[in-house]
């Protein structure tokens, strides 16, 4: 039984065998079968594992408690096999014999459990392992203790509730390392679930790829066969056709096993990976994996297979699914019967229900105060978003384009954040982490396992420490009209993942434009490589040669995507853009229609229109390491602002720079800088002791009103899931900075020298951002793609 409980189950077989050949005692070898059949089932051999349980169940004068251990074994194994009905009749009889075997009645509440999150029961999922808790402890056993509080983890996730999901996996996981590998790799396999619902595919894959390996080491084929699910799961959201494969594969190792349970939850998501391939498959196939499930206990699975076929099918009428069921078959059905709507020539009906799905998914979000949370759970709620906005282009009409064009930039802003204490432990986390890079400079850091764990240790004590709010009611059209002054436009593409459409918005009047997205999809292609060039040529021969290329697709996408709408702008001064994640990386300030004229990138209309500024009373300014001029910069820049705190040399450290940012209403950073697109929280500045992550940002009670980051490439964007972007520009404007000027790529530093203390001049003299940016430009005749975003006004 220890070698079993320790995963060591072919030592374990043969020791039972040696057990079973020296007793005679019936109740004995009654229960050394029992032992011998968990073990079993545990290497890939379900059927003689059932048998042998069964046949031990038929010997005759057993006691009762034996009986009951029988019992136990006999439903785990039938909960293995998918089989949730039978399981979770056996597993109650064996509960109700065990009133005085403690240990045994804590294992089979365990297995209840399992069965009973299958079937979505939680509350007495999460009964039978707050009673099993509490036996354990008092037994003084803290592994199994642990193992059932991480259940408990995985109960959560099944509530939706990813942040406490994640802490409860991780308070016990220190227990699995000391226990043994295997250990781990179970605990693993479910904190990978964890990551993907985060909208976090690469980490889960990533994990998940380790623990099957780890699996197949230990010729456990049922537990790879749940590794492989779950790796196709987390592919369905970028990579269908992997999915269908990992999916498939999955599938035929557990009808090698017998586990028609898990083999029908298999072919239901190598069914849903043929349909976001583009290879629909037939209502009639729905229609049979959805009966599969059924008739295994499954019904909640059943449920979101069986939708499938309403998409398959346009004809049928669309199922409608319970309140209680579990928010992923909730949004299936919303984007279901939203797609039967639209085919059915309903636009209003099909916006209305992809909206009240959305509402469903942000109120979920709104949980959730950390941005790199919010950002990647977009995934959740794209399908969603594209069943409205696809409704939303049919209807032609501005306010309805302009309302899913909010819509899908708000979807990753649905909550302010609640600032977090100050966390010693967050800092003492990341300056383990910057101690780290500079120890692994020059090498692939994140892969260094000491690396990882910090990185994990850090992201999910700010998942935990991070409350959200409601972020209130969306714009509407009429209301931006309203906010707006008479010489301001707005201006508001929207993607709707085929086409590109823009809504012109002055106070008087409101246009929808038709752009070609067949014209400007090519032209972003090397668009970032054309600007990188331009920046490492400048001062060269070559400048003039890479800037002529540059210039030329410039003016085409000039032509493209601005042209046609300021033609509707009514002769506008100053410019509101609002843009979606695939625009997110254009230079706008390059466009040779934006030249002098200040704007602002508004991360939603709805937030600007909200914004609103505080008085500059005291500025800060850093100078980082290994940046030309960047001390002549910093001083520069502080002579037009009385006061101000200069950070230099030694001085110019990580602490010293959120300290001061705490203190400050404007923040100029002059460091070298860099974009992480894995995970851009941990994208930074480049200081004296370190990377100023943007995880340290989180950690400022009070940000500056507006951030000024003269470094190479901190307003770029990863997006990952549509309209979502995330960088350190959005770091800043979620921690609540009104304005950050920043650029999405390399910018020559002599330049950034000469023209950001003329801004600063402006600043000081009562110009807005946006204003005081196109002024400078003018004035010194420096064109570099900096951009003033949220509220440059």
């Amino acid at each position: 039984m220890d070698e079993a409980n320790r995963r060591r189950f072919i030592a374990a077989l043969r020791t039972l065998a040696t057990a079973t050949s020296r007793t005679d005692d019936p109740d004995l070898r009654a229960r050394i079968a029992g032992t011998r059949a968990y073990a079993l089932g545990q290497t890939g051999q379900p059927e003689p594992a059932e048998r042998m349980c069964r046949e031990a169940l038929a010997e005759t004068g057993l006691t009762a408690g034996t009986r009951a251990v029988l019992a136990g074994q006999l439903g785990t194994l039938l909960m293995h096999a998918g089989r949730a009905d039978e399981a979770e009749t056996w597993l109650s009889a064996a509960i109700d014999g065990m009133p005085d075997a403690p240990g045994e009645r804590a294992s089979c509440l365990m297995n209840r459990s399992l069965v009973r999150m299958q079937r979505h029961d939680l509350a007495g999922a999460t009964a039978d392992l707050e009673q099993a808790v509490a036996l354990y402890d008092e037994l003084g056993d803290p592994e199994a203790s642990a193992e059932a509080q991480h259940n408990l983890g995985y109960a959560a996730l099944l509530r939706g509730d990813l942040v406490t999901a994640l802490a409860l996996m991780t308070r016990p996981r220190p227990v699995f390392v000391e226990t043994s590998d295997l250990a781990t790799a179970i605990a693993d396999l479910d904190r990978a679930e964890v990551l993907r619902e985060a909208g976090l595919t690469d980490e889960a894959e990533e994990l998940l790829a380790e623990v099957a390996v780890r699996f197949g080491a230990q010729r456990m084929r049922q537990a790879r066969g749940e590794a492989e699910f779950q790796l196709a799961r987390s592919q369905l959201h970028h990579d269908p056709a992997a999915a269908r494969k990992t999916a498939a594969q999955a599938r035929r190792r557990f009808e090698a096993l017998g586990s028609e349970g898990w083999a029908a939850r298999a072919a239901s998501v190598e069914l849903e990976a043929r349909r976001l391939a583009g290879r629909a498959p037939s209502a009639a196939e729905y229609d049979a994996v959805a009966d599969r499930l059924r008739a295994v206990g499954l019904a909640g699975e059943a449920a979101a297979t069986a939708l499938g076929a309403r998409l398959a099918d346009p004809r049928r009428k669309t199922m409608r699914v319970s309140a209680d069921a579990p928010t992923a078959v909730q949004l299936r059905s919303f984007e279901a019967r939203s797609a039967h709507a639209l085919d059915a020539g309903r636009t209003a009906d099909a916006r209305r229900l992809a909206a009240a799905g959305l509402d469903l998914f942000t109120g979920w979000q709104g949980a959730f105060g950390a941005l790199d949370l919010q950002a990647s759970m977009t995934m959740h709620g794209t399908g969603l978003l594209s069943a409205g906005l696809a409704a939303a282009e049919r209807s032609g009409d501005p306010d309805v384009l302009f309302e899913w064009g909010e819509r899908a930039r708000n979807i990753g802003l649905q909550v302010v954040p609640v600032r977090p204490p100050h966390d010693a432990d967050a800092a003492s986390d990341l300056a383990e982490l910057r101690m780290l890079r500079t120890e692994l400079a020059g090498a692939d850091w994140t892969a260094d396992p000491r690396v990882r764990a910090v990185r994990d240790r850090v992201r999910e004590r700010q998942w935990s420490a991070t409350a959200g709010t409601g972020a209130g009611q969306q714009s509407t059209l009429a209301e931006l009209q309203n906010g707006l002054a008479p010489d301001v436009a707005s201006l508001t593409w929207v993607y709707t993942g085929a086409a590109l459409h823009a809504v012109v918005a002055t106070r008087t009047a409101a246009t929808t434009v038709r752009l070609s997205w067949e014209q400007v999809r090519p032209l972003l292609d090397g668009l970032r490589a054309d600007l990188d060039a331009t920046a490492l040529a400048h001062g060269t021969r070559m400048a003039a040669v890479v800037e002529r290329s540059l210039d030329g697709r410039m003016s085409r996408l000039d032509d493209e995507l601005l042209r046609p709408l300021l033609a509707h702008a009514d002769g506008a001064r100053r410019l509101v853009l609002s843009v979606p994640g695939i625009l997110s990386g254009i230079p706008w300030a390059l466009l040779p229609g934006l030249a002098g004229v200040p704007f602002t990138l508004a991360t939603s209309v709805t937030r600007w229109l909200a914004s609103s500024p505080r008085p500059l009373r005291r500025a800060a300014v850093v100078a980082g390491p290994r940046v030309a001029r960047a001390e002549d910069e910093a001083h520069a820049v502080a002579r037009s602002h009385g006061g101000a705190l200069v950070l230099t040399g030694d001085d110019a450290t990580v602490g010293s720079t959120t300290a001061a940012a705490g203190q400050v209403d404007l923040l100029h950073v002059a460091a070298h800088g860099r974009h992480s697109a894995d995970n851009p929280m941990f994208s930074g500045l480049e200081l004296t002791d370190g990377i100023l992550f943007g995880y340290d940002v989180d950690l400022i009670g009070t940000v500056p009103d507006t951030v000024v980051l003269s470094a190479c490439e901190l307003g770029r964007s990863a997006v990952r899931w549509r309209d979502e972007a995330i960088g350190m520009t959005r770091v800043w404007l979620h921690a609540g900075a009104r304005c950050v000027i920043a650029s999405p790529v390399l910018i020559p530093d002599a330049a950034a020298a000469d023209l950001l203390p003329v801004v600063h001049e402006r600043i000081a003299a009562g110009h807005s951002p946006a204003v005081a940016l196109a002024d400078a430009a003018i004035t010194t005749g420096i064109r570099v793609p900096l951009h003033s975003h949220g509220d440059g006004f």
